[in-house]
């Protein structure tokens, strides 16, 4: 489907929402970005991987990228708030194939751990897109995923516990890398392209009979 076709059938399904519902598309397509994104490997617990996508969701970011070598990311729901309808989720059976596919996308893969110290995450540099790497709630990453990072990053600490919470550790990192990056002058918004894209994918999954509506537009053709 061309650009012009997209944009008439986002105007067509935003018929069939409320004035509120496409001012807060409208508004929040500005602010969302693929510039930074979020990489789970093997996160299992459902109350972490809600809260993972609840946070990514409304620090504005689009993709969440899944490695599921042992484990199945299965977030519950009425944790996540219904964020999960608002992304975009990307499975991988392995580490290396994720990896790869985002550096193919010109991503900094960077490793978060409170042992390999490399940069403090309010030091990280933002020139380059950022895939952040989180791992499993008991055993960290993997040494396969530490191996094959670009860049490792950590959270400064100052108690006994040795790390924080993987949902917790996500929000810390979003929050001071996105703040920054929108002070910038870096380009990190979506492409115009892609905000028609990812507003038809909102409309379609909000809008009751969406798919038949779609037919309805283009049978008038």
């Amino acid at each position: 489907m061309d650009v012009d076709k997209k944009k008439r059938l986002v105007d067509y399904l935003s018929q069939y929402t409320t004035q509120n519902k496409r001012d807060k598309i409208n508004n929040l397509i500005v602010d969302r970005t693929r510039y930074v994104t979020v990489v789970m490997e093997d996160v299992f617990q459902p109350h972490n991987a809600s809260a993972v996508v609840r946070s990514t969701e409304c620090f504005g970011m689009q993709d969440i990228h899944i490695i599921e070598k042992r484990n199945i990311f299965s977030p519950n729901n009425s944790i996540a708030k219904g964020s999960a309808k608002w992304m975009n989720f990307y499975k991988y059976k392995d580490t290396t194939s994720c990896f790869k596919a985002l550096k193919d996308k010109g991503y900094k893969i960077v490793a978060t751990t409170p042992h390999e110290r490399s940069f403090l995450v309010h030091q990280l540099p933002i020139q380059d897109k950022i895939a952040l790497v989180f791992g499993t709630e008991s055993t960290g990453l993997t040494q396969e995923a530490m191996e094959l990072a670009d860049e490792y990053v950590t959270i400064p600490m100052y108690g006994f516990t040795e790390s924080f919470n993987v949902s917790v550790s996500v929000s810390i990192c979003l929050y001071d890398i996105t703040q920054r990056l929108r002070a910038s002058h870096i380009d990190w918004q979506l492409t115009e392209e892609q905000k028609i894209d990812i507003q038809l994918d909102w409309l379609r999954n909000i809008v009751e009979g969406a798919f038949l509506l779609e037919k309805r537009l283009f049978k008038q053709d």
